[in-house]
């Protein structure tokens, strides 16, 4: 399970590539394995803090690094899954946004999860089965804050970005979606995502 002795790194970033970074703190040197979500996210800074992950196996110690608390937090449960080692998490991280993650998992989608590369329908039904029940809890507790018009614009966002990243069309997804707002009141992001798909 990897353990805590780093729980983050703040310094400069020497190095940069998609699925890695070098974080120079005093003389130092750290390489730090990442996400395309974590690269998206500090390709145009100099310096920051990444949340890291410390993995140890007989052979090798390895330090993973995530921008946000939120994306370590999917990669531990990631890891904490039979047959999914910290290079599929990554893998899994990089290719589905947490809310299409989360999405998929929620409504059973295993071929969503499955067409990550490397993952099998097997390991993709394991991530369902363990996972659901979380992220259910978490779906509720997000649902419960107050719909007002600014969480609208945040949803409708997430919306559009998880229906272009599926590759739909810009305009097609933003008619889609704003006509399913407009029908319904209060929606869950992972129920627009659905409804849109059915209809796009």
């Amino acid at each position: 399970k990897g353990s805590e002795m780093i729980n983050f790194i703040t310094g400069l970033f020497e190095e940069k590539e998609p699925t890695q970074v070098i974080i120079q703190v005093n003389g130092i040197g750290y390489e730090i394995k990442i996400s395309l979500i974590t690269y998206g996210q500090i390709k145009a800074l100099d310096e920051g803090r990444l949340y890291t992950h410390f993995h140890v196996k007989e052979d090798s110690q390895t330090l993973y690094g995530f921008y946000d608390l939120s994306e370590k937090s999917r990669f531990r449960d990631l890891i904490g899954i039979s047959g999914v080692g910290p290079s599929t998490a990554l893998m899994v991280l990089s290719s589905l946004s947490a809310e299409e993650l989360q999405s998929a998992v929620i409504n059973a989608q295993v071929k969503v999860i499955q067409s990550v590369k490397g993952i099998g329908s097997k390991t993709a039904e394991r991530i369902i089965l363990e996972l659901k029940d979380k992220f259910k809890k978490e779906s509720l507790a997000e649902n419960a804050i107050d719909l007002s018009g600014e969480s609208n614009n945040t949803l409708r966002a997430q919306a559009l970005s998880a229906l272009t990243t599926l590759g739909i069309g810009k305009p097609a997804a933003e008619k889609t979606v704003d006509q399913i707002m407009s029908e319904h009141e209060s929606l869950r992001l992972e129920e627009l995502i659905k409804f849109a798909l059915k209809r796009v």
